[in-house]
């Protein structure tokens, strides 16, 4: 039983590590800078840590910057407010992920530039031989060690950890939880110490100061990414050129939201 639990936390906490670090903060809103060594590094880390779900950090920055840009209203990819159910809110996802990705949807020129592409790791990750090759890894895991067949009911969630991470993320943190900014969506924080999604559960903070690195805003909450990632900046790992501050409470004069995500330029991705 051991192993199965530690086999389960570790895909787990990795896969939403990668998706949070990479995908989202350095992806889609490039709060650090990496060499494009480190940026390769990073990019197989999270095909191998997401394996069978591995999103495209393309697809994935495109249909994020979106949200950020429509959050909770019509246009928003993926809101439970506009969505008929947890299920439906996950279809419409998936639709605009792989339009996006795959560049049978065009998105708005403000929304392109400036994320990782590697058109050949990419190309094999989202083969069928691959997805299905990975969780046939994971089945077997399980028919070695598990004790109990009811072990077996875990296995859909390494099938689809990448997208159950974002779909945690996109329905809680935007209907349970309490929050710290009177932004203009619903926004919500979920818990306190995010030990569930590494900080990413901090959707009110997030979507009030949006380039903020440190996804926690108050003395007492705990966003455990971003001590990881000022770990690799301390390595020179990556580079945090300038870093956002998030200011709770608020100063009375402090009532404009922060940018989403940084103006779009590749050449902050490759120093």
């Amino acid at each position: 039983m051991l192993v199965i639990l530690s086999f389960f936390v570790a895909h787990w906490v990795l896969s939403v590590f990668m998706q949070t670090f990479f995908l989202h903060r350095y992806a889609a809103h490039r709060m650090f800078t990496m060499s494009k060594g480190w940026e390769r590094v990073f990019e197989l880390l999270t095909f191998i840590f997401q394996g069978s779900s591995f999103l495209s950090p393309r697809g994935y920055a495109l249909l994020h910057r979106e949200h950020h840009a429509f959050s909770d209203t019509d246009r928003d990819p993926h809101s439970p407010h506009t969505s008929k159910g947890f299920i439906d809110m996950n279809w419409k996802t998936a639709v605009r992920y792989a339009g996006l990705w795959r560049g049978t949807i065009k998105p708005e020129p403000r929304f392109e530039g400036g994320y990782p592409e590697w058109p050949a790791l990419e190309k094999l990750a989202d083969s069928w031989l691959v997805r299905v090759g990975f969780g046939g890894l994971y089945t077997l895991v399980y028919i070695a060690y598990a004790p109990h067949w009811a072990f077996y009911l875990l296995l859909p969630f390494h099938y689809f950890m990448g997208p159950l991470h974002g779909a945690i993320v996109n329905w809680f943190g935007h209907t349970a939880g309490y929050r710290n900014f009177d932004t203009d969506d619903k926004s919500r924080n979920s818990l306190p110490f995010d030990f569930v999604t590494m900080g990413e559960l901090f959707q009110n903070n997030h979507h009030r100061y949006g380039q903020s690195l440190n996804f926690a805003a108050r003395a007492w909450e705990i966003d455990p990414s971003y001590w990881v990632i000022r770990g690799f900046a301390a390595l020179g790992i990556i580079q945090i050129v300038k870093e956002q501050k998030q200011r709770y409470p608020e100063a009375p004069a402090a009532n404009a939201s922060a940018p989403a995500f940084a103006p779009a330029r590749r050449a902050d991705l490759s120093s």
